[in-house]
């Protein structure tokens, strides 16, 4: 009997405990296995191209060197094709803001059915890019396209911009920027309750002083993370600015995204080795510009 009751007191001690990391180890392939596909398509199209870029910048032949920034970098049509992709993203960053933020704000205000009717259309809008807003382009603004013909009909003496040119771009950017822009606002704007306003005005708050210190505040970390999406989505636009320039961008307007397929097709040695500088850059750009809106996203989720 005494053997017994030993034994069956010991029988417990017999299971080893769990080892601390065993159970942490569990739960993190419960919680990441079933994203494992997606993990291994983005390393595999994502990390793996970045990571070849980045080398084929700084190795030539085999060696490290820095001469390939330097003459990139140094030559004065990377330079202005640089500088006008800043300008043109920036252009129409701040016009999609100016024009899309009040429009989200009076969608976002509308019955369902008028409201649902407004986010079809816009999605169309959103999704219509690349050669197809080229060619509406130079259907509807071209020398010989419907506009230009029936103001020019009327007698009015209009020209339209040249399709290589800042504007064109600029114009067709805003097509497809705004509906975007407005898409991606909408939800922010159902932050500001009516029962906000309410409050105000039984504080005897005007409409001013509510917009100044709750409207505003509230809803400008949206949109400026807005802007930085429209900006980040605008310097790396290829398929507008290549149906639009053409051949010709590489004079008339030079951007980044095309200088990299000018480059491609032209210098075959050391080609490759140039858009991966410019593409590094490009990627850099649109880098700083992610983390801001990160950064403007964590400041704007508070109110929620």
């Amino acid at each position: 009997m005494t053997a017994k009751t030993s034994d069956t007191a010991a029988g417990p001690a017999l299971t080893a405990p769990a080892r601390p990391g065993y159970g942490h180890l569990r739960r993190f392939l419960a919680d990441w296995l079933p994203a494992s596909p997606l993990l291994a398509v983005i390393a595999v199209c994502l990390v793996a191209p970045l990571l070849v870029l980045v080398v084929q910048t700084f190795f030539v032949n085999g060696s490290f060197t820095l001469d390939l920034w330097t003459s990139v970098l140094g030559r004065p049509s990377n330079q202005e094709a640089i500088v006008t992709s800043l300008a043109l993203a920036a252009t129409a960053a701040v016009l999609t803001f100016l024009i899309g933020s009040p429009v989200a704000w009076l969608i976002s205000r509308m019955l369902p059915r008028g409201r649902a009717f407004w986010l079809g259309l816009l999605n169309v809008g959103a999704n219509f890019g690349g050669i197809g807003i080229a060619f509406a382009y130079l259907a509807t603004l071209g020398a010989v396209g419907m506009v230009t013909l029936f103001l020019q009909g009327l007698g009015l003496p209009f020209e339209p911009p040249r399709s290589s040119s800042f504007a064109a771009l600029l114009l067709a950017f805003l097509y497809t920027n705004v509906p975007l822009f407005v898409l991606l606002t909408i939800p922010a704007m159902g932050i500001l309750s009516d029962d906000w306003w309410e409050a105000a005005q039984t504080a005897s708050a005007t409409r001013f002083q509510f917009w100044r210190m709750v409207g505003v505040p509230v809803l400008l970390p949206f949109l400026a993370a807005g802007l930085l999406l429209i900006f980040t989505w605008s310097i790396g636009i290829y398929g507008i600015a290549y149906g639009l320039a053409g051949q010709s961008g590489g004079t008339a307007v030079r951007l980044i995204t095309l200088q990299i397929g000018s480059v491609l097709s032209s210098d075959v040695l050391t080609g490759t080795n140039q858009a991966a500088v410019l593409s590094v850059v490009l990627l850099a750009i649109a880098g700083v510009s992610l983390f801001a809106y990160r950064r403007l996203m964590k400041r704007g989720l508070k109110w929620l």
